[in-house]
């Protein structure tokens, strides 16, 4: 690499229109074309540095030298985050704040989830028995919303499910989205919070009185490090953050379903579930599917990395999926093989699916352990608990929609449990 900061340019104008048009492959893309895995470009209008690989992962997550406040573009706080949420947070005040995600996640209240969680399976089978077709995750996003709701002690309604699963679903589906998408996911923000923001003065009124181990008590009560509560608008979008990457799995146990499709040599590993196959698994479908194109912070103050020059203010992203694919860390990366997970040690900076570094003091997702656990136990379900066809449909994936999903939602039918 050049000395004085030569930091590998694409000199392309703005390339904010190829982002949209190549989307999980825009940053591998140009990785490859330049030999390298730090790039300079211009997207939405300003020069951004773009990363791929573990040590720029460990860079991104240096704290000292990154922050997330002015990282997340105004529109993905609109649908995705909220705004001025946890992930645009930095320094002592995030790490306060992340202690009260952590706090929802000890081992009995990971297992309850995991509980809720196959009572929703045993539930929907008898369900699908008497449909001719099942949409797998439009079912799931519900079954999630479902479970998390009751894990985070929010009261839902029968007639209020299907609204409040879309709702959530249309959030997470916006984060690529322009036009359309991107404005059901704002609408579909906006509804929630309110919905949820009632609920958080109903809390503090004592009009309702959840469980003190839940989600819905801990966060309305939370005191931040000056000794206030969050304002119930504050309160609602991190309570929003506990449900929503909830129905999020919903998305990676579709891609599980269509693993199992793709490889059904995998079917039978999984009900033996010798060597914790189930978790290697999960592990493979996280890291080979696409969920998460990339993730964003600013630098925080001047820094030369590599004799590459990182200027204050800076926007840079870290390109999750090319990391998980990444050819100098992955042997076959484009190939589906859970069996490379098999007494895995990597990394917490390798494979990033929900983000790298430290759970406790960085700003890898503090839901990561559900995700998994959650994961596992449905695929345990679907293949040792139910039978079903895989009608033919199309089942391919976008690489340039952000998230992606198999076109058809995967579809099954003649379900019936085991």
């Amino acid at each position: 690499m050049k000395p004085n900061n030569s930091i590998p340019q694409d000199k392309t104008l703005d390339n904010t229109l190829a982002l949209l048009q190549e989307g999980f492959q825009f940053i591998p893309n140009r990785r490859k074309q330049l030999d390298s895995d730090i790039f300079q470009t211009r997207l939405f209008g300003q020069k951004v540095i773009c990363m791929s690989g573990n040590e720029a992962a460990e860079l991104f997550y240096d704290n000292e030298r990154f922050q997330r406040k002015g990282a997340a573009p105004k529109r993905i706080q609109k649908t995705l985050f909220g705004e001025n949420a946890i992930q645009g947070m930095d320094g002592e005040d995030h790490k306060h704040r992340k202690r009260m995600f952590l706090s929802l996640m000890t081992p009995e209240r990971l297992n309850h989830m995991v509980d809720l969680t196959l009572n929703q399976w045993k539930n929907k089978v008898i369900e699908w028995e008497k449909a001719n077709e099942v949409v797998l995750f439009d079912e799931t996003e519900e079954m999630m919303c479902r479970a998390a709701c009751e894990w985070a002690g929010i009261p839902i309604r029968e007639k209020e499910v299907n609204q409040r699963s879309k709702d959530l679903g249309a959030m997470i589906d916006a984060f690529g989205g322009v036009g359309q998408r991107y404005r059901q996911g704002k609408h579909a923000r906006k509804r929630t919070e309110n919905w949820i923001k009632d609920l958080i003065k109903e809390i503090r009124s004592g009009e309702l009185n959840p469980l003190e181990n839940t989600a819905s008590y801990i966060v309305a009560w939370h005191r931040e490090r000056n000794g206030k509560k969050l304002s119930p608008q504050m309160a609602a979008i991190e309570l929003i953050n506990v449900i929503r990457p909830i129905v999020a799995i919903g998305r990676y146990i579709t891609f599980g379903a269509l693993a199992l499709h793709e490889y059904p040599e995998t079917h039978k590993k999984l009900e033996e579930d010798k060597e914790e196959y189930s978790k290697m698994f999960v592990q493979e479908v996280r890291r080979f599917y696409p969920f998460g194109p990339f993730t964003g912070a600013r630098v925080r103050k001047h820094f030369t990395w590599k004799q590459c020059r990182f200027k204050k203010g800076r926007l840079v992203l870290l390109d999750i999926y090319g990391t998980n694919h990444h050819p100098d860390l992955w042997e076959d990366p484009n190939d589906f093989k859970p069996e490379r997970f098999k007494n895995w040690e990597g990394s917490p900076f390798r494979f990033i699916p929900q983000g790298g570094g430290d759970h406790y003091i960085g700003h890898r997702c503090a839901g990561e352990w559900l995700t998994v656990m959650v994961m596992k136990e449905s695929m345990k379900f679907i293949t040792t608990e139910m039978e079903y066809e895989v009608p033919p449909q199309n089942l391919n994936y976008s690489m340039v929609r952000m998230p992606s999903i198999p076109k058809s939602r995967f579809v099954i039918r003649k379900v019936r449990p085991k």
